[in-house]
């Protein structure tokens, strides 16, 4: 539980921006075309140029190992991107295998054994949980913590609120829709149990009862971790559904919507 907080951030389309999103409050994020919210989610997350710091509660960007601070503010992208062939390669699932005698073995690419689909192991797992561990330099002393992923139980729950059954985690990316796709990449970056989120229109594409889904799944997660949320949105009625504080890009700056 941790706030977000801008200070100064400068990026190529946007003035130098301080914001603060408390830990567990909403943001919406509005703007024309090419205005730069895009590119201010992905300064945020480090992945373009910039100038300025981030803070996630008292850890500023800078003190934090690359890897970590995206695992930390999570970026739901409004393109996906997939790299395995089953979408339960996507997910952790496989650091709670080793714990149980249905152990899928030590590669996370690996396949459930015969005769057990990915969705039935998924469900023997559910009971356990992968404990954080504390990194170590190379001189011993210990960094930021490595978050602990959700659990095999939190993954089913997520999916069925998306509108999944556990056998999901068992078909081909290749046979997925674009909308199947950006739900999905959603509980993807949740079981990284990240502390902030930055998400881009990821209701865009969803027909109202998908994108009634996607709604209900974040603001669950959003009680349930008290997550600072940075949400890039056009529908005026989203935003008058979930609440929250809402700002738009203008002139390169940040201004308060009505």
């Amino acid at each position: 539980m941790a706030a977000l907080r801008l200070d100064r951030l400068h990026s190529r389309l946007l003035e130098p921006l301080d914001l603060l999103i408390e830990a567990g409050a909403l943001l919406f994020l509005s703007g024309a075309s090419g205005s730069g919210k895009s590119q201010l989610l992905r300064a945020i997350a480090d992945l373009d140029p910039h100038t300025g710091e981030v803070w996630l509660g008292d850890t500023p960007r800078s003190r934090m190992p690359p890897a970590l601070w995206r695992r930390r503010v999570g970026l739901l992208p409004a393109e996906t991107c997939w790299w395995a062939e089953e979408v339960g390669a996507h997910l952790p699932l496989m650091e709670h295998a080793s714990q149980h005698p249905l152990s899928l073995g030590s590669n996370t690419r690996a396949s459930p054994p015969a005769g057990q689909p990915i969705g039935r192991v998924l469900k023997h797992l559910a009971a356990f949980t992968r404990r954080s561990r504390p990194r170590q330099s190379a001189t011993g002393t210990a960094h930021e913590p490595e978050p602990a992923s959700a659990t095999p139980s939190q993954i089913i729950d997520w999916l069925a609120r998306i509108g999944f059954e556990p056998d999901v985690l068992g078909w081909s990316i290749a046979r997925l829709s674009s909308g199947e796709r950006q739900r999905l990449a959603l509980v993807r970056l949740l079981a990284q149990m990240p502390t902030a989120l930055l998400l881009d229109e990821p209701t865009a594409n969803l027909d109202p009862g998908n994108g009634a889904r996607v709604e209900s799944l974040v603001t669950h997660y959003r009680q349930q971790q008290q997550v600072a949320i940075l949400w890039v949105s056009h529908d005026p009625l989203q935003r008058a559904r979930l609440g929250g504080r809402a700002l738009a890009i203008r002139n390169a700056r940040l201004e308060p919507v009505a």
